[in-house]
């Protein structure tokens, strides 16, 4: 599980890096730019990830399942297919909601946010991403697919790739450096974009050529009709659940833009939100290892093993959770002071909220790892109606009405909010334990069991200490990856040679 999170937790550190950076120069703008740019990006990152987190739920949650749950069965083939699949339908889907979220989605955002200055830098990001989404979809797609397989350090360098390119490119287009105009915002939503571009390039270029028993085939990228059932069946609650939570978060932006304090709480909160981001690393990373090694042993029908990841697994995520809420608590001050820059008033009340938001936040947080537990297994196995549930259930359920209640029926403002916030956390994880200790559902793989030459099924269970299925070549399923004959290198592993020598 460390073996595979930990190259998880630092693509993730430098994923979130991201919207750091973006946080970074963006605060280094002159005058009271920042307060209103930096609320600009908070509130347009929800309908983005609205857009993201449908499309992720087809791609991301198919590819993961079937491509992890083939390759402990030593399905090498059909593990290819479901991300040749899953790769058209993601791209297709990207370029239609892009384009659909361009034109719709600014004049969307004056029904949730009524501060004119805000609603103005959040027009101009979003149309930028909103174009350029398919390459927001393609790293994601591809990156679940290796990390299902079990190779989580290419996704790794790629994403430095893009990190290090993103730096300079925010530097120079938001605050016109080396000769380039200073675009603020729209300097920011550029950057992104080509870093993600650069990346989506290279990963294609990967997948052409092939890696282990993925490859992008002509012959498979045209969409089955048979196989849209299965995609269907395992996608659409990933889908429906991830989109409903980011719609839940939309509405959660309009809450605490209709505050009186709407920018200062806006900012503040938006700071204060990258930071847990990046305390979260550490956690998507885990969760990372738990869906790939869940999904891996269901495949190969070791249901002990499942359950032995899905204990295991709450238990690490318990201890890391209660380690970064109390850093976060502690040093939340000096935190936001590294994007909040000034002594004026705009700054101080943004440095405010932000602390407070802190302060309620990381109370909460351990009740968190029995929700992203969950997630976790749920994504492993394939079964994302309990999934969806526990989403919907956290904001809209739990998160949105009571901070709706505190902050404005109790009138206690932005503290209501954080409250509200809050108190979601501890119920939802609560919900989580229980679903993960009376639920069966996700002891059971989505894949059709194999069969022998003779037309009979193998077991639906398999002792641990009955042999495993020879893995298939360059693939290694990770439940059995101590065992292997044979660990390639990192050069071998990119087969950057290959690339090379055919240059």
């Amino acid at each position: 599980m460390i073996r595979i999170g930990t190259p998880a937790v630092l693509s993730s550190v430098l994923f979130t890096l991201y919207n750091l950076t973006d946080a970074f120069f963006i605060g280094l703008l002159p005058g009271g730019t920042p307060q209103a740019v930096m609320a600009g990006i908070q509130i347009s990152w929800p309908f983005v990830w609205f857009l993201v987190s449908f499309i992720g739920g087809f791609g991301g949650a198919v590819v993961t399942a079937l491509v992890a749950q083939n390759v402990g069965a030593n399905r090498p083939e059909e593990a290819n297919l479901a991300l040749n699949q899953m790769f058209t339908v993601g791209v297709a889907a990207s370029v239609v909601l892009g384009a659909a979220g361009y034109a719709f989605m600014p004049h969307v955002l004056s029904v949730f946010v009524h501060e004119p200055a805000v609603t103005h830098q959040a027009s101009l990001y979003m149309r930028v991403i909103f174009l350029g989404l398919p390459t927001m979809m393609i790293p994601q797609l591809f990156s679940g697919a290796l990390q299902a397989t079990g190779d989580t350090l290419t996704p790794l360098l790629f994403t430095l790739i893009g990190v290090l390119l993103n730096i300079p490119l925010d530097a120079a287009l938001v605050l016109g450096l080396w000769g380039f105009p200073q675009l603020g915002i729209t300097g920011a939503a550029i950057a992104t974009v080509i870093a993600q571009g650069v990346s989506s390039a290279i990963f294609l270029a990967l997948f052409l050529r092939g890696h282990g028993c993925l490859r992008l085939e002509r012959k498979l990228l045209k969409v089955r009709g048979e196989w849209l059932g299965k995609t269907f069946l395992i996608g659409l609650p990933a889908a429906i659940g991830n989109s409903s939570v980011a719609l839940g978060f939309v509405v959660m932006m309009s809450t605490i833009g209709n505050l009186q304090n709407a920018v200062s709480a806006l900012s503040g909160y938006g700071i204060a939100d990258r930071l847990f981001g990046l305390l979260f690393i550490a956690t998507d990373g885990l969760g990372i290892g738990i869906t790939t090694m869940i999904g891996q042993a269901l495949g190969a029908g070791l249901r002990d093993r499942t359950r032995e990841v899905a204990r295991k697994g709450m238990q690490a995520l318990f201890l890391i959770v209660v380690a970064e809420a109390a850093f976060v608590y502690f040093a939340r001050m000096p935190l936001l002071r590294i994007f909040i820059h000034g002594d004026s008033a705009g700054a101080m009340d943004s440095l405010r909220e932000g602390g407070r938001f802190i302060e309620l936040f990381a109370a909460s947080m351990p009740f968190l790892s029995a929700f992203f537990a969950a997630q976790a297994v749920y994504r492993g196995s394939g079964h994302n109606v309990p999934s969806m549930v526990l989403g919907v259930l956290r904001l809209w359920v739990f998160r949105i009405p009571l901070s709706l209640y505190f902050a404005f029926v109790l009138g206690m403002g932005s503290d209501g909010v954080w409250i509200g916030m809050s108190a979601s956390n501890v119920l939802s994880g609560l919900v989580a334990i229980g679903y993960l200790a009376w639920g069966r559902g996700w002891q059971q793989a989505r894949i059709d069991p194999a069969v022998d030459p003779e037309g009979a099924e193998e077991p639906a269970e398999r002792s641990p200490a009955e042999p495993t299925p020879t893995p298939a070549p360059d693939l290694v399923p990770v439940h059995d990856f101590a065992s292997a004959p044979e660990r390639k290198t990192l050069w071998q592993r990119l087969s950057l040679r290959r690339w090379f020598r055919s240059s």
